[in-house]
């Protein structure tokens, strides 16, 4: 009966595990798994397994794509094979939710209910559904260097930031909590459209690719900063 009822819950919520790939792309749905050949997540797009969360390495955690689904993982995620429609019925390597899905086969390593962290919501998944979101950089204290990543403001979650190493990440590597900080613009320097975030003696500065970009973020991180919860009328996110 626990392992139907897994299956099952797999079935239904399979959708949202391979919907949000990146935006435009076409997806498959829960039917077409092993069926159609999936459109492959591109390994420039994730730093870290789609599935485990673990970041991949050159040595240690290469990455792989599963045939099902088209998810980049680690050999580890990815050690499971299942019959492909759409390659004869031969063998193809997958991970392990197609695997289940696919085979109707119980894996007893089962991670499906651990909860989930603060930080463990999926750059693609709160990128569908973000008050705005987009590439920035945000430099290091002594302002000349830095790192830059692909940054969301949630709309489920619209007083945090986060912040994604990759736009297809299933992990955001950190966080900033935006209430009660003020916004600071600062003059263009070095072609960079800066701003800035400060608190007491805590301060982030970013960089936008456009004074357009910039503006934007500097409005939706102020309201925020503000305590504002809701999406301004016509304001779409940017991807």
């Amino acid at each position: 009966r626990d392992a139907i009822d897994r299956k099952e819950k797999r079935s239904e919520t399979f959708k949202t595990a391979v919907q949000g790939l990146e935006t435009g792309t076409p997806v498959l749905k829960t039917e077409e798994l092993g069926r159609r050949a999936p459109q492959w997540v591109r390994d420039n797009l994730v730093t870290m397994c789609m599935r485990c969360k673990e970041p991949f390495n050159a040595i240690m955690r290469r990455r792989h794509h599963c045939r099902a689904c088209g998810y980049v993982v680690c050999a580890r995620c990815s050690d499971y094979k299942a019959e492909l429609q759409y390659d004869g019925n031969r063998l193809n390597r997958v991970c392990q939710e197609c695997y289940v899905f696919l085979t109707g086969h119980v894996v007893l390593e089962d991670r499906e209910g651990k909860p989930k962290g603060i930080l463990e919501k999926g750059a693609a998944e709160v990128s569908g559904r973000s008050l705005l979101c987009s590439s920035l950089q945000l430099l290091d204290k002594n302002g000349k260097g830095g790192t830059r990543g692909w940054f969301v403001i949630p709309q489920d979650d619209p007083l945090v930031l986060y912040i994604y190493a990759a736009p297809q990440d299933v992990r955001a590597h950190t966080s900033i909590p935006l209430l009660g900080y003020q916004v600071r613009d600062l003059p263009q320097g070095d072609s960079r459209h800066l701003f800035q975030l400060a608190q007491s003696r805590q301060v982030y500065t970013f960089v936008a690719d456009t004074e357009e970009l910039k503006r934007r973020w500097m409005r939706a991180m102020a309201r925020s900063a503000a305590g504002i919860t809701y999406a301004e009328e016509g304001e779409d996110a940017d991807s």
